[in-house]
């Protein structure tokens, strides 16, 4: 197939999505997995795998402000990047910095209200990366049109570690009653925290295992995953349509295993229970065959 014809196909098949889809998640999650894989098939420097990356990262924003979501927090650099060579860091700390001031003056993020934020063990990065995200931060503060967090510095396992940590030592020292703690006290410990919970997170580059991130946001609020084969510099607005009617998809199974389960409960219960239990499942009508919950709720009373 020719070029032409595989951009026409793709344009097509992107308005068959469209119309299959009823919105969008609030919250979606991305692991930018796959620059240095891209540049090296692509016979090019790692660096240049990172740029085309940033390009895909601008795309990004772009259609999630088309498509409805309110939130994206993005992979940037983990943890564990800081295992990686000098040079490859330097590079990639000049990048994201680069990145950050030049987002923070776009004119479409202040036409849009795009709040940036950064999250992560930000002291561990260099001066120049912490001053970038002071600026960002400092240049959309109060705007909230569209949240876009950049997880820098970032692992969810030493996230957790460490809230375990700051209770323990608190409860040692008399400032923290056992019994206090909760899964909002907890969250309080977190770092500068997502402002919902992720509903979708969506990895390129064909690794399927979400790599330790968002634990507390995205695994805890059991969200879709969604994983694919091109590496990120690759990824186009057609994967991200396919990600969101997975994620649809999962929430219609959702919400029908929760429809099942409250019919059941309805077939089950006392007298005594049976108001609360159709007071459940009429939560879920228009998730079960037609006329199956109206016939369970006319036989109930």
């Amino acid at each position: 197939m020719s070029s032409r014809l595989r951009r026409v196909a793709v344009r097509a098949y992107e308005r068959l999505l469209e119309r299959e889809l009823d919105g969008a998640p609030t919250h979606v999650a991305v692991i930018q997995d796959g620059n240095r894989r891209y540049a090296e098939s692509q016979g090019k420097e790692r660096t240049q795998g990172h740029h085309a990356g940033a390009e895909t990262t601008e795309s990004m924003l772009r259609w999630c402000r088309d498509l409805g979501v309110e939130e994206l927090t993005l992979y940037t650099f983990s943890t564990e990047n800081f295992e990686r060579p000098e040079h490859e860091r330097e590079e990639l700390f000049d990048l994201i910095e680069e990145k950050l001031r030049a987002f923070a003056d776009r004119e479409e993020v202040h036409e849009n209200r795009v709040r940036i934020r950064a999250i992560g063990e930000l002291d561990r990065l260099p001066e120049r990366v912490r001053d970038a995200v002071d600026y960002a931060d400092e240049r959309t503060r109060g705007y909230d049109d569209l949240h876009l967090n950049v997880a820098l510095a970032y692992g969810g396992r030493a996230e957790l570690l460490g809230v375990a940590r700051d209770v323990a030592r608190d409860v040692a020292a008399g400032d923290l009653d056992p019994a206090d703690i909760d899964a909002a006290e907890l969250e309080s410990r977190l770092y500068d925290k997502p402002a919902r919970d992720v509903d979708l997170i969506i990895r390129p580059g064909g690794e399927e295992r979400t790599s330790n991130f968002l634990p507390w946001h995205a695994n805890g609020n059991e969200a879709a995953a969604f994983f694919c084969t091109p590496y990120w510099p690759e990824f186009r607005r057609v994967d991200f349509l396919r990600a969101i009617r997975t994620y649809e998809s999962r929430q219609e199974s959702w919400r029908r295993t929760r429809a099942e389960r409250a019919l059941a409960l309805v077939r089950s219960v006392t007298d005594r229970e049976l108001t609360e239990a159709k007071r459940v499942l009429g939560q879920f009508r228009g998730s079960l065959p037609d006329g199956e919950l109206d016939e369970e709720l006319e036989t109930a009373d």
